[in-house]
């Protein structure tokens, strides 16, 4: 029988919840690295054994750690993250960008609307994106945003520098949550196609494996921009996508939800009859690419469910249409969040829908959203969820 592998990340550290192809028991590991973030961590889809994670201290800097036994031991490649090596002692929070792009241009600065100058400074790892083939190949998405690519295990890390350096970089601008680069998302049918998108500048696409990059956000519409239809700019959240549908992404923004047919030429709104379109999670079913997961939250000012009652919402039809999934969640005085890597779903026959919440639960469904129960409580605030689905 099949197992299913839960990875958590927190703000107080890591946790790897098992279960067997029933899900309806479940063993608790951990907590991995005491009192650190880990922002997130991803298993190798070329090697179960194989998972990363983004272990942040405010105190000793970031570190990658990397599993090769399914989480039961760690290790630190390197020392930390560099274009080049090990850290040097002592400097584990200095991330060590591209400083030139081939133009020659300096991409070392960042300039904010107000017209003021500022460094580009690492402050953490968000997202980390293995490989589709190679278990030793991982993207990382970093704050201040940029994307960097390990090719042996996480001892090394080259920026990506076609991100930034291809011109609209001056003019992204931090989230609420920082500027981060939060979603990378590989295309499993066209090989050399990236997505990423960082918050508040929007969504990019790579068609030549992270070379060069293109802003793909025609259609959104950000009304606290100068220009609400600007090219970048955009606040996005999330971005989804079903792995046999590439082409066809779903969006989680500021405000609204959003679908591209296109790979993300154009968007179009899909909000429909949802109570609120503000949120920051959403996925899509292992088996039906038109069944999509949304959590929305009252407002960006206030970060709680409306009416203190936590609903997933679900759409079968690709959005517009969606119902409300309340069996087993609290429907009443609840106010926690879900923040935007704390959603996934599993592989199994009868598709299970994963989520955490910043009051430390960890909800799972068994039965594609109809009913939750939760498997962990009173965890540190949940920050990322993944899941592996093992033979």
């Amino acid at each position: 029988m099949s197992k299913v592998r839960v990875l958590v990340g927190t703000r107080k550290g890591a946790f790897i919840l098992t279960s067997d192809g029933k899900r309806e028991s479940w063993e608790v590991s951990g907590p991995f690295f005491t009192g650190w973030e880990v922002y997130h961590l991803k298993g190798s889809p070329a090697d179960p054994n194989r998972i990363y994670a983004s272990q942040t201290s405010g105190w000793f800097g970031q570190v990658i750690q990397r599993s090769s036994d399914g989480g039961k031991t760690w290790e630190t490649p390197g020392g930390g993250i560099t274009m080049s090596g090990p850290m040097p002692k002592g400097e584990s929070n200095k991330f060590v960008y591209d400083t030139s792009a081939e133009s020659g241009k300096p991409l070392t600065t960042h300039q904010f609307y107000d017209g003021t100058q500022h460094p580009w400074e690492f402050k953490r790892v968000w997202h980390l994106e293995p490989s589709l083939d190679d278990p030793d190949a991982v993207y990382a998405g970093v704050e201040d945003a940029a994307l960097f690519l390990s090719t042996d295990g996480a001892h090394s890390w080259k920026e990506l520098s076609g991100l930034r350096g291809h011109g609209t970089g001056p003019k992204w601008q931090p989230g609420a949550g920082g500027m981060c680069l939060h979603t990378i998302l590989l295309d499993q049918k066209n090989r050399g196609r990236i997505y990423i998108a960082i918050s508040a500048a929007g969504a990019f696409r790579s068609d030549d494996t992270g070379k060069t990059w293109r802003p793909i956000n025609r259609g959104l519409k950000s009304q606290y921009i100068p220009d609400p239809t600007a090219e970048v700019g955009h606040c996005v959240h999330h971005i989804a996508m079903h792995p046999s549908r590439p082409d066809v992404l779903f969006m989680q923004k500021h405000w609204d939800v959003m679908r591209s047919d296109d790979g993300g030429d154009s968007w179009q709104e899909v909000s429909g009859n949802l109570p609120t379109d503000f949120g920051f999670v959403i996925d899509v079913h292992a088996h039906e690419p038109e069944t999509i997961y949304v959590v929305p939250i009252k407002s960006d000012s206030e970060h709680f469910p409306l009416e203190g009652k936590l609903r997933v919402y679900r759409s079968r039809s690709g959005g517009n249409e969606w119902e409300a999934l309340t069996k087993g969640l609290p429907q009443r005085d609840c106010y926690v969040n879900v923040l935007r890597d704390a959603m996934a779903v599993d592989a199994l026959d009868k598709c299970g829908v994963y989520f955490g919440t910043t009051g430390g639960q960890v909800y799972a469904s068994a039965d594609a959203g109809d009913s939750w129960s939760p498997i962990v409580r009173d965890l540190p605030p949940v920050v990322s969820v993944e899941v592996q689905t093992l033979p």
